[in-house]
């Protein structure tokens, strides 16, 4: 079947919120003429502990969405894959989510849900790999005083269309850390969104990218400061290289007139290795209110510090190795937060891995 038609308008390109997308790149999930295949592909990989559980439900639309392709999954999916943590309960290990293969010649509509009991505490990591053209709407809800790190890695093969949006519900004196990670696919999408209900939660959202030649990797930030007393930071890094190597950060926090005590900020920074490619970096705040503790913002893109790898060069370093070593210490303040060594070892090696293929 087409992907339901609804009362959204197609995009032309020309609107705020997709003037820097490819959308003739995204295999018809903007315009309602991909063909949904009928598949759930996200599993657990590992036993689940006491307490925790993954199940298939189906649950009534949710309300429409301000982003066409949610809102498109909300009124064509019922299907939910629910991922649950039960109240007080104190995960130890990570759990590991992770996708069965996908297709290229269909697309897949994906409603996920994880959610946290009252003084719960756990790790999640979600891993998507493989070829697919994926169309995701994934809801983080954390009750009062739970506490969740959600590490999402992208690594899927070359010609991966991925659409999503991971939006956190955060309840009082809830704590939200994610790890957004792009490294694969031909054209990612992803709008991290957290939403405050209730005064003393905090969201920390960090987040690697790390585009080559010809890939498209868009991350759309936006924090609703509509409660008093939360804090939110932001801290996302690129890095681009090889022709049309093509990245956008967009870092929207608003803080309403209720929401006297926030404290905010939020970074990106990009680094461009190669001729030909293109970062794009838009930080905005909106306030409504002057009683907060802070709020900010940085941005910067540029290339590499010519005085690092001198200094590393003048110790014998030959300048290939010298790059490498700079651009590891570039990421390596987000990755280290992982604190999965495995992950993170992965992850490295394979910067490694798309630096030798561009050369750099």
């Amino acid at each position: 079947m087409s992907l339901l038609t609804t009362n959204y308008l197609t995009p032309t390109g020309r609107e705020e919120a997709w003037r820097f997308t490819p959308l003739k790149r995204l295999k018809g999930l903007h315009d309602a003429t991909a063909v949904i295949g009928d598949r759930q592909s996200l599993q657990t990989i590992a036993q689940l502990p006491a307490g925790v559980s993954f199940t298939h439900e189906n649950l009534d639309p949710l309300a429409p969405s301000d982003d066409l392709i949610i809102g498109r999954i909300r009124a064509a999916s019922s299907a939910v894959s629910h991922l649950s943590i039960a109240s007080k309960v104190e995960v130890g290990q990570p759990i590991f989510l992770g996708r069965t293969s996908g297709a290229l010649d269909t697309a897949e509509l994906s409603r996920v849900r994880i959610s946290l009991g009252a003084h719960a505490v756990a790790t999640v990591v979600l891993e998507n790999t493989g070829d697919t053209v994926l169309a995701e709407d994934l809801e983080i809800s954390l009750a009062p005083g739970s506490n969740l790190k959600f590490i999402t890695v992208q690594e899927f093969d070359s010609k991966s269309v991925y659409a999503a949006r991971h939006h956190a519900v955060i309840d009082r004196d809830a704590q939200f850390q994610s790890i957004t990670i792009t490294l694969g696919g031909d054209v990612v999408r992803i709008l991290p969104t957290v939403e405050f209900v209730a005064p003393g939660g905090s969201a920390e959202l960090f987040g690697v990218y790390f585009a080559t030649t010809g890939q498209f990797f868009e991350h759309r930030i936006h924090i609703d400061h509509l409660v008093p007393h939360a804090k939110s930071r932001v801290n996302f890094k690129g890095a681009l290289a090889g022709q049309d190597a093509h990245t956008v950060w967009i870092g929207d926090v608003f803080i309403g007139s209720n929401a006297e005590g926030t404290d905010t900020y939020e970074l990106n920074r990009n680094l461009l290795l190669t001729d030909g490619a293109r970062a794009d970096s838009v930080p905005n705040l909106e306030i409504e209110t002057g009683q907060i503790v802070g709020a900010g913002h940085a941005s910067t893109t540029g290339r590499f510090d010519d005085e690092q790898l001198f200094y590393l060069m003048s110790r014998g370093i030959s300048l290939a190795d010298a790059r490498r070593l700079v651009i590891r210490g570039f990421f390596h303040e987000i990755i280290t937060i992982v604190g999965i060594d495995s992950i993170e070892d992965r992850l490295m090696n394979r910067i490694d891995s798309e630096l030798e293929k561009v050369g750099v």
